[in-house]
């Protein structure tokens, strides 16, 4: 068995991270905060998650201009230049007052605070995830009007079953297409209620793992991809905390690639990395962890560094992974930071010890980035 990991080509690099989560606290830091008010159980205003960060890692000067919460992680991606840029965008953006009841947690960003995305050329945001409706059907619409005025594609949710499934069709001059699809689990927190129907706004919900999911997916796949397009499937599915990979879920991503052509199965829920996998020469995330959040100063679950992250530059030619490098990141004052060396040799650690029962493994690229080896059959 060989590794593989081969030099940078002239295939198309996507950018795709964990879940951004621009609402609540951070909301409140960037130029046009919302309402602060919230219905959680023990915190009634977005503010008390500002003082919990700024207890932790000292003052956060208010307010941030739009760049500020992408810290290093700017800097990285202009150099890595990545042909597009995807993320899991996990907050409504709304000024909606309709909280979804019952929820206990919501999550909202001011529209006028969009631009924090625009800052640094967001493409697609897949809106399958358990927040997106925290404020309703009016806080969905308004989602998807802000984002669609701003010139940033959507995948995973829409004004009925169609558009919800529908995917994002990005193109790549000279390249070739990249088609987006996005769909969430109940198990990742959605509730069923979110599904979108005929003439009901919502999320693509995936009611399980089977082959009838899978079935209806491939469908869906056929029925928009043309030969030379890149296929992407945005997952939200699994808890929040553990590094175990269920059978199923193992199974049902090989079935993605095997029976619906996708070419990169994009998972995230885990609020942690999880190990990566690569099946047939296309790369399965299977848990991205958080790339940016107001959890800072909260305690518990400290052995799983939820501050850190990856940034994940894929490479794919002609439908086939030939580089997969990562640039590591920790969550600071409400940004997302350089890892320092302690946290970068976790992560190597980490994605080790986890992808060993995959045959991947990384090393250093640069004192910076990482890059994947991923066994190939002789």
């Amino acid at each position: 068995m060989l590794m593989q990991s081969a030099q940078p080509s002239r295939g198309i690099t996507l950018f795709i991270c964990g879940d951004v989560m621009t609402g609540r606290g951070i909301d409140q830091i960037l130029l046009h905060p919302g309402k602060p008010g919230l219905f959680e159980p023990w915190v009634r205003s977005a503010l008390e998650y500002v003082q919990l960060a700024e207890a932790a890692s000292g003052p956060i000067r208010r307010p941030v201009d739009f760049v500020y919460v992408w810290g290093d992680a700017r800097n990285t991606l202009q150099r890595v230049a990545p042909d597009l840029r995807i993320i899991n965008l996990e907050t409504a953006v709304t000024t909606s007052e309709h909280a979804w009841p019952h929820k206990g947690i919501h999550y909202r960003m001011h529209p006028d605070n969009v631009p924090c995305l625009t800052a640094v050329g967001i493409n697609c945001c897949a809106l399958a995830n358990n927040h997106v409706m925290d404020w309703g059907y009016q806080g969905l619409k308004e989602t998807l009007d802000r984002l669609h005025q701003a010139g940033i594609a959507t995948a995973g949710a829409g004004l009925n079953a169609d558009e919800a499934a529908a995917p994002a069709v990005l193109d790549v001059p000279g390249k070739g297409r990249v088609l987006v699809f996005a769909c969430a689990t109940e198990d990742s927190g959605v509730p069923p209620e979110w599904s979108a129907g005929p003439a009901r706004p919502g999320v693509n919900f995936l009611p399980d793992l089977t082959a009838h999911s899978l079935g209806t997916i491939a469908r869906q796949v056929r029925a928009a991809k043309q030969a030379g397009d890149l296929v992407v499937i945005s997952l939200h599915w699994g808890g929040n905390w553990g590094f175990g990979i269920s059978a199923q879920q193992q199974k049902f991503a090989h079935g993605l690639i095997e029976l619906a052509a996708v070419d990169v199965v994009y998972g995230h829920s885990s609020h942690h990395v999880k190990g990566i996998e690569v099946y047939r020469d296309k790369p399965i995330l299977y848990g991205c962890g958080d790339f940016l959040n107001d959890y800072e100063g909260i305690g518990g679950h400290e052995q799983f560094r939820g501050d850190l992250a990856l940034m994940y530059f894929p490479t794919l030619d002609a439908g086939r992974l030939t580089r997969f490098a990562m640039t590591p990141t920790q969550i600071r004052h409400f940004r997302a930071n350089s890892a320092p060396e302690p946290g970068v040799r976790w992560l190597m650690a980490t994605l080790n010890r986890e992808g060993r029962q995959f045959g991947t493994q990384v090393d250093r690229l640069s004192e910076q980035d990482l890059l994947l080896h991923w066994r190939v059959p002789d």
